[in-house]
C-alpha cells in the first residue's frame, strides 16, 4: 500500500511539473493575444505566424518565412510552417521564452529548440512520409552535445519516457536506494506475487531488464534495430544469498583439497581471503557467480549458448553475448593460473631483468640458451626449451598455452622452469589432484562449446573482466581463444579495466600478440567495476594498489588505451592489411569519452562504417547518448539484461545503486526525458508510436 501511494505522488509530481511547464507557455501566449508583448522576437512570431495562416491552403508549397526575421528563427520556422496555427504559435514563443531567459543566451537556446524540430524526425512521425522513408535506411547528422531529445527518445513511447522519468526520481533518492532491497522485499511480501511483478514490470524492471525469456524480448530487439542500435545480451538471474552463504562458498572452492599450500614465493593476492569472499563487496555494477558444483556451471554454459541464439535470431549477425569465466568453473583454478602467470613474470624479471610480459623482453631462444648454459645438457632444460614458443621477433611464450585450449595436457606439468644453477625443474604451481584437473579441462570444454556455438551463428561474445586475482588466467585464456576461433574475424573479446594502473600495457602486449601470431583481436574498454572491493583488499593483505590513484589519471589511462588501438588500426588501414583485424568497444557513459572516440576517428581517418569502432551502454541509462550515436550510422550497442521478474531483483537493485553513483548524468537525463514530454504534450503526440527506419552497421 505504501509503495503504491509512493509511486503516485512522484507520478502526481510529474504531472504537476508539466502543468506548471504549460501554464508559463499558456499565459505567454495570453499577452501575445492581449497585446500587452512588445517584444520584437514575439511580434515577428505572430506576424510569422499571419503568413502562415494565409497560406495555410498552400501548405504542400515551399513558404519562405519573412525576410524581417532573425537567421536563427528564420531557420527555425522554416521546419516547422507545416504544424497548425495554436501548436506554431507555441513553438514560436517558446523559442522567445527560452532566448530571453536562458543564461547561456538567446543565440543558443534558439539552435536547441530548432534542434528538437530536426526534419528527420518529422518524417518518421508523419504518416504521410512513411512510404517515401522506407525506401532507404535512415541517417540523422549527430549532435556530439547529446542535448537533443528527440534524438534520443524518438524511439520510445511516451509512457515509456514517464516511466524512465519516475525510475530516474526514484533513484535520485539516497534513503530509497540505500535500502532498495529491503524495500522491493516488502513490496513483494505485502502485493504479492502477481501485483508485485505488475508494479516492477511498470517502473524498475520494465526500464532496466527486456523481458522475462528469449522470446519475449525480440519485439525489444526488433525495435531497438530499427532505430539503429544493437543487443549485447545477458541473462540477468543470479541467486539472492546471504553474505555468509557467499562466503561458504567462495572459501570452499577457492581452496585446493591437497590444502592452501603457500610455497616459497607465492604471492598473497591470488590465494582465497574470508574478508573479502564475498566478491559483492562494494560492486555495483557487474554480476557475482558463486561456485556451487560442476552441474551449476553446466547449466549455465546452457544458458550462455541459448543467449547466443536468442541473438542470432533477432540481430543478422551483429550481436554479442557477455559472459562471465566464473560461472564456468572452479575459481580456485583461475587463482592457481593467474598466480603462474604473475610468477612467470617475475621469473623474467629475474632472468633478464626489466618489467613487463614475457614478450615485452623480446629475448631469442639463443638468449635462453646462455641463461642455461652451466646445464644445457640436462634433458628436461632441453625439452623446455623445445617447447618454448618464439618467432624472429623473439620469445611469445615460455610454456605452450595452446595446450591449455586444444590438448588434455595437465596443469601440473605444464608450468615448470629450470633453475639457472642447478637445472632442476621447479613448479610454478602448486600439485593439483586429478579431480580438481579434470574441472579445469570441463572449464574449458564449456568455454570451447561456447565460443564454437558463436562461431557457428555468426555471435561476437565478449568475455567479462573480473577481480584482479582472476583476471590473468581469464586474460590469457580468453586470447588463446581469440588465436583458436578468430582467424577470419572477431568472434572473440576481451575486457579491460582501465582503472588499473597496467592496462595500457596490457592492452599493448595483447595487441603485438595479435600481430605476431595472426589472429582478429577484439576488445571492449571500460572504466572498471570493482575499485573500491580492489583498493581494500590490496591494503588488507599487503599488495600494491593495482587501481589508478584517481578518477581523471583512470580518463587519461581510458584514452591513452583507445589511442594506442586506434593508431594501430590506421597503421594497419595506411599499409593495407585488413583493418578490421581490430575491433575495440568504447563501452563508456562519459559523454567526454565518447566525444573523444568520435574526435580521434576522425582525426586518423577512421570511418564508422570501416567497422572497428563501436560503442556501448546500458539498457535504461544514458539514452540520449547511444540512440543518437546508432541514428548517425555509427556501430551502437545496449547491454540487454533479461530474466524472470523476481530472480533480476539482485540486478535491479545494482542499477539503482549504479544510477545513485552517477547523479550528474541522471539530471541530464531527467532534463531531455522533460522537455520530450512536454513536447508531446503540446504538439498532441501523446500516442506517438516508435517507428525506425535505420539499419544498424
Amino acid at each position: 500500500m505504501y509503495i503504491c501511494i509512493f509511486f503516485c505522488k512522484l507520478l502526481l509530481d510529474l504531472v504537476m511539473a508539466l502543468l506548471r511547464s504549460l501554464s508559463a507557455q499558456r499565459t505567454t501566449i495570453n499577452l501575445v493575444k492581449s497585446g500587452s508583448c512588445s517584444s520584437p522576437t514575439a511580434a515577428a512570431a505572430v506576424a510569422a505566424q499571419r503568413t502562415h495562416h494565409h497560406h495555410h491552403q498552400r501548405r504542400n508549397l515551399h513558404v519562405a518565412p519573412p525576410s524581417s526575421l532573425s537567421p536563427n528563427l528564420k531557420h527555425h520556422l522554416h521546419h516547422h510552417l507545416h504544424l497548425n496555427r495554436h501548436h506554431q504559435l507555441i513553438w514560436s514563443l517558446l523559442i522567445q521564452q527560452r532566448s530571453l531567459h536562458s543564461p547561456s543566451g538567446p543565440n543558443q537556446q534558439v539552435a536547441d529548440v530548432s534542434t528538437l524540430g530536426r526534419k528527420q524526425y518529422q518524417a518518421s512521425s508523419s504518416p504521410s512520409s512513411s512510404s517515401s522513408s522506407s525506401s532507404s535506411p535512415q541517417r540523422d547528422p549527430l549532435d556530439v552535445s547529446f542535448n537533443d531529445p528527440i534524438a534520443a527518445f524518438k524511439s520510445k513511447t511516451t509512457w515509456e519516457l514517464v516511466r524512465a522519468y519516475l525510475v530516474y526520481m526514484i533513484c535520485s533518492s539516497e534513503k530509497l536506494v540505500e535500502h532498495n532491497m529491503t524495500l522491493l522485499k516488502l513490496a513483494r511480501s505485502l502485493l504479492g506475487g502477481r501485483l508485485f511483478v505488475m508494479l516492477m514490470k511498470s517502473t524498475f524492471y520494465g526500464h532496466f531488464v527486456a523481458g522475462e525469456n528469449r522470446h519475449t524480448i525480440v519485439p525489444t530487439l526488433e525495435r531497438l534495430r530499427s532505430f539503429g542500435v544493437k543487443p549485447i545480451l545477458d541473462y540477468s538471474v543470479e541467486e539472492d544469498i546471504t553474505q555468509e552463504e557467499a562466503e561458504k562458498r567462495e572459501v570452499e572452492s577457492s581452496v585446493s583439497s591437497a590444502g592452501d599450500n603457500k610455497e616459497e614465493g607465492a604471492m598473497p593476492q591470488y590465494h582465497v581471503d574470508k574478508s573479502f569472499a564475498d566478491r559483492r563487496y562494494k560492486v555495483s555494477s557487474a554480476r557475482t557467480y558463486f561456485y556451487l558444483n560442476e552441474a551449476t556451471c553446466e547449466r549455465n554454459m546452457e544458458t550462455f549458448i541459448k543467449c547466443l541464439e536468442a541473438v542470432s535470431g533477432a540481430t543478422f549477425g551483429t550481436g554479442i553475448t557477455a559472459i562471465k569465466l566464473t560461472a564456468l568453473g572452479r575459481p580456485q583454478l583461475l587463482l592457481q593460473l593467474s598466480e603462474v602467470i604473475m610468477r612467470t613474470r617475475k621469473y623474467m624479471e629475474d632472468l633478464v631483468g626489466g618489467q613487463g610480459n614475457v614478450l615485452t623482453h623480446h629475448k631469442t631462444i639463443k638468449d635462453l640458451e646462455k641463461y642455461y648454459a652451466s646445464v644445457g645438457d640436462n634433458k628436461d632444460v632441453q625439452e623446455f626449451l623445445k617447447n618454448v614458443t618464439s618467432d624472429k621477433e623473439g620469445i611469445l611464450h615460455l610454456f605452450p598455452w595452446s595446450g591449455i585450449v586444444d590438448e588434455n595436457s595437465q596443469l601440473s606439468d605444464t608450468f615448470r622452469v629450470p633453475d639457472p644453477q642447478t637445472g632442476q625443474m621447479r613448479r610454478l604451481i602448486s600439485q593439483i589432484p586429478p579431480k580438481e584437473e579434470e574441472m579445469f579441462r570441463n572449464m574449458i570444454r564449456r568455454l570451447n562449446t561456447i565460443v564454437k556455438t558463436a562461431a557457428e551463428l555468426d555471435v561476437r561474445i565478449m568475455i567479462d573482466a573480473e577481480q584482479t586475482y582472476f583476471q590473468p588466467a581469464i586474460s590469457r585464456i580468453t586470447l588463446e581463444m581469440m588465436r583458436k576461433y578468430n582467424k577470419d574475424k572477431a568472434i572473440v573479446f576481451n575486457t579491460y579495466q582501465c582503472y588499473l594502473r597496467e592496462s595500457f600495457r596490457e592492452v599493448g602486449t595483447d595487441l603485438e600478440q595479435a600481430k605476431r601470431q595472426n589472429f582478429y583481436f577484439g576488445a571492449k574498454l571500460v572504466r572498471g567495476a570493482y575499485m573500491e572491493q580492489e583498493r581494500a583488499r590490496a591494503q588488507a593483505l599487503g599488495y600494491p594498489d593495482p587501481v589508478n590513484p584517481d578518477y581523471e589519471a583512470t580518463t587519461d589511462m581510458y584514452h591513452r588505451t583507445l589511442s594506442e588501438c586506434l593508431r594501430r588500426i590506421k597503421l594497419m588501414k595506411d599499409c593495407g592489411d585488413d583493418a578490421r583485424k581490430i575491433g575495440i568497444m568504447v563501452a563508456s557513459h562519459n559523454e567526454d569519452t565518447v566525444r573523444f572516440a568520435i574526435q580521434q576517428m576522425k582525426e586518423i581517418g577512421i570511418s564508422p562504417e570501416d567497422k572497428v569502432i563501436c560503442f556501448g551502454q546500458l539498457l535504461g541509462m544514458c539514452d540520449y547518448i547511444t540512440f543518437p550515436l546508432g541514428q548517425a550510422g555509427y556501430s551502437a550497442y545496449k547491454y540487454i539484461p533479461y530474466g524472470p521478474v523476481e530472480e533480476v531483483l539482485p540486478y535491479l537493485s545494482r542499477r539503482a545503486q549504479e544510477n545513485k553513483g552517477v547523479l550528474k548524468k541522471i539530471q541530464k537525463e531527467k532534463r531531455l526525458l522533460m522537455a520530450e514530454i512536454r513536447r508531446r504534450l503540446i504538439r498532441g503526440q501523446l500516442f506517438y508510436k516508435p517507428k525506425g527506419n535505420y539499419v544498424p552497421i
